[in-house]
């Protein structure tokens, strides 16, 4: 008798993985969500509230305007501009939401930036 093995594609793991991660962020519904969001070539950030649907801030790579460094130093910067941003709608505390990506690299730079920017997750 042999076993039969489910094969999942990359999609499915990186949906589980994504889940996986919502999940623990529920808990903390009544905090606005910052969600990371990664490409190859830019990373961008926004400020979520949940219960209304609506974007309360939003920034990208592409506004910082200068191209400088390497892609983890831009996420360093944006996540400090992110912080800036927020501060001026007056929020303070965030729940972290890093999708499917690893917490590494660039979504690591991007939360340091955000923390000494002074929001708190």
């Amino acid at each position: 008798m042999t076993k039969q093995v489910k094969i999942t594609s990359q999609k499915e793991k990186k949906e589980r993985r994504q889940r996986r991660t919502r999940l623990k962020i529920r808990n903390t519904s009544f905090l606005p969500r910052l969600s990371v969001f990664r490409s190859s070539r830019y990373i961008s950030a926004q400020i979520i509230d949940d219960r209304k649907g609506e974007t309360l801030v939003g920034v990208s790579e592409k506004m910082l305007g200068e191209k400088k460094g390497t892609k983890t130093e831009r996420a360093y910067a944006l996540g400090e501009y992110l912080a800036q941003k927020a501060g001026e709608k007056k929020i303070k505390k965030v729940a972290f939401d890093r999708g499917s990506y690893v917490y590494h690299g660039r979504v690591k730079a991007l939360a340091e930036g955000a923390r000494k920017g002074g929001l708190v997750f």
